[in-house]
């Protein structure tokens, strides 16, 4: 789905993806990343956080964020996520609070607000989880909410949730 700018241009939508893991994290976000990269092409990365599995009891999870540009329409790129979480094995029969081998997120689909056809966009994630506003922020400091208009970085300078702790894992 392309977009004219004002001056006539062509551009490509901005799509940023949470990624996470908790059963071999430091295998299937590898495999995730490339996974994405053969998928998109050029894919920025965030540094890559440990923290604890929310909603259940399980091993701590390894999450980052991924940008990437994409000409595909929206629902394309939600069903290719789907299809790289299958190709990880992500297994979709148990609790919805689980462990994974990975779990991809669509966060932000340029500056689409969406939130019908199976899809929320932006995810109400970005604003409630560190593990996804930190990286997050760290990829598009100046980057607004579609919704809110606040940037990533005065959202995760005001963020308050400090029972939510994060630990590096990786620099990408």
């Amino acid at each position: 789905m392309s977009a004219s700018s004002s001056s006539g241009a062509i551009t490509v939508p901005e799509v940023f993806v949470s990624l996470g893991s908790n059963i071999r994290p430091e295998h299937y976000m590898h495999e995730g990343i490339a996974a994405l990269e053969r998928a998109f092409g050029a894919v920025r990365v965030s540094t890559i956080y440990r923290c604890p599995a929310v909603g259940f009891d399980g091993p701590d999870f390894h999450n980052a964020v991924a940008a990437f540009h994409s000409d595909l329409a929206v629902g394309e790129v939600a069903a290719r996520l789907r299809q790289i979480e299958n190709d990880c094995g992500r297994q979709r029969t148990g609790a919805k609070f689980s462990s994974r081998t990975l779990d991809l997120d669509l966060l932000l689909y340029g500056e689409q607000v969406l939130h019908e056809q199976g899809l929320d966009i932006p995810r109400r994630e970005i604003t409630r989880y560190a593990f996804v506003l930190k990286p997050l922020a760290e990829l598009a400091p100046d980057r607004r909410h579609p919704e809110s208009g606040q940037a990533f970085d005065d959202l995760w300078r005001a963020f308050s949730d400090s029972s939510q702790r994060l630990e590096v894992v990786a620099r990408y």
